[in-house]
């Protein structure tokens, strides 16, 4: 077990460091920067969802250098299989047995390019493997690397040759980002070269695997008061109550980036505020059960509105 009194200061501020470098390269963006590292800092998987080439694998691949370990890219086509996600069992001649090859997911960081250009089938065996961190093929079970976080974009849904992502994946993905197009100012730096994608070469590795693993740690250890609780299923019941699509799994999720903001703030305690600035990010790709063409910012101004109605009813 790690000492956790005596290391979060130290490994708060190396997490600090780290988002000053990836707001270095993906400028304009500081509030989905740090939205994004406390999705992998809650232990879940981050969504990018947004038009192409306005910087969706630049920030995935900073946050992959940053965090050092493994890191695979897997480009999403209509014709990719469950083995080349997932590896294969080989015929070994000499020996007369099968002998599994691992599969690009066994990485600490994966990124899934234009995810929903990969096909139902495929797309299911991501199911496990972004929820129990395994790949289970011929009664085995093959356990992923620690740390383990899914990188996933996407392009609208209404783009030629794009398949719509199934709830069952959606719930897998603890928040979605939209980047949208940088600032003028933002732009400018980008077509200079002085940040984006041409700069990705000069981020260095901030943290090591086992103090990833720490940070993680200290952030499953902030503290969650019952009244806190009560106010989250307070909201989480009107948004089931009006159709919203709003699982335990999605919960759970929505309290764990919480719980991460507040780490980050250097707090020990989630707050109401953490939940409210957290909620739409969580919840705006999970959907309505009565409309799945609800677009995102319709979601987002449905999630402001049930924030509005429901009361706090919290005492500090």
């Amino acid at each position: 077990m790690y000492d956790l009194t005596q290391q979060t200061s130290t490994i708060r501020d190396q997490v600090l460091i780290a988002l000053d470098s990836i707001i270095k390269v993906v400028v304009g963006k500081n509030a989905q920067v740090k939205r994004a590292l406390a999705v992998l800092l809650s232990g879940g998987h981050l969504l990018l969802e947004d038009l192409p080439g306005v910087g969706k694998t630049t920030l995935a691949r900073a946050l992959s250098s940053v965090l050092g370990g493994r890191f695979q890219r897997i480009q999403g086509t209509n014709d990719l299989l469950p083995s080349d996600l997932l590896g294969v069992q080989l015929w070994e001649p000499t020996t007369q047995t099968f002998r599994f090859q691992p599969g690009p997911v066994f990485a600490n960081v994966v990124l899934l390019d234009e995810l929903n250009r990969i096909g139902p089938k495929t797309q299911s065996a991501l199911l496990e493997v972004m929820v129990e961190g395994q790949v289970t093929m011929d009664h085995s079970t093959h356990p992923l690397p620690d740390p383990f976080f899914v990188i996933a974009t996407q392009n609208p849904t209404d783009r030629t040759g794009t398949f719509p992502l199934p709830e069952s994946q959606i719930d897998r993905f603890a928040a979605v980002l939209h980047l949208g197009y940088p600032p003028p100012e933002a732009e400018r730096r980008i077509l200079m070269g002085e940040a984006g994608i041409s700069v990705l070469g000069c981020l260095e590795m901030s943290m090591s695997l086992n103090d990833w693993i720490t940070a993680k740690a200290m952030v499953g250890n902030i503290s969650v008061s019952a009244s806190v609780i009560e106010y989250m299923q307070r909201i989480v019941a009107q948004i089931r109550k009006e159709g919203g699509f709003c699982s335990t799994r999605a919960v759970g999720q929505w309290l764990a980036i919480a719980k991460a903001e507040a780490w980050i703030q250097g707090q020990d305690f989630v707050t109401p505020d953490h939940l409210q600035d957290t909620l739409s990010d969580t919840m705006a790709h999970r959907g309505r059960m009565d409309d799945k063409k609800l677009n995102r910012e319709d979601r987002r101004h449905i999630l402001e509105r049930v924030l509005k109605e429901v009361p706090v009813g919290w005492k500090p």
